[in-house]
């Protein structure tokens, strides 16, 4: 009997759940539209080429540089803004340029890994500009060895009033 209530109340739960994502009243809504490109897009736009977006530092020892630059170069009309440059993590660095890049110019993205941490790594820098190509994803990847780092702990073996 307990049974038969328990999974009584399970499917009237689950049944109340999937009409509450629809409004009273009507069909479910459908999502918004994505708002319509401009029609007059600027053809005189920046546009960011990088001479490569992504790199692989392959194996390093743990404590060993691990840093790339990136380059890139305006193919524009007008000067390129990096706007935003976002690492996916806090263990990776990007440094960019904050002055404008004129038309033809080139420029340097810097991207440093923290290397004392060990294992696998992959991350990513989403570099947000006013470029007609914005934004772009630069990834870099490695694996770093050595010995693992010890955690210190408050209280344990160090002489603290945790003994």
């Amino acid at each position: 009997m307990k049974k038969s209530i328990l999974t009584l109340g399970i499917v009237l739960f689950l049944g109340g759940i999937s009409f509450a994502q629809t409004p009273k009243g009507g069909p479910p809504v459908a999502p918004a539209a994505p708002a319509a490109p401009d029609a007059k897009a600027n053809p005189n736009a920046p546009e960011v080429i990088f001479a490569e977006t992504s790199f692989d530092f392959a194996t390093l020892q743990k404590g060993d540089e691990c840093s790339h630059e990136f380059t890139f170069k305006n193919t524009g009309k007008e000067p390129l803004i990096l706007a935003n440059c976002q690492a996916s993590c806090g263990c990776t660095t990007p440094s960019c340029p904050k002055e404008p890049i004129a038309p033809g110019a080139s420029g340097v993205i810097k991207v440093k890994y923290d290397s004392n941490r060990v294992g696998v790594f992959s991350k990513t820098v989403t570099v947000t500009s006013n470029a007609k190509n914005s934004p772009v994803v630069l990834s870099i990847k490695g694996k770093i060895e050595g010995p693992a780092q010890e955690e210190a702990f408050p209280g344990k073996n160090n002489g603290g009033m945790g003994q």
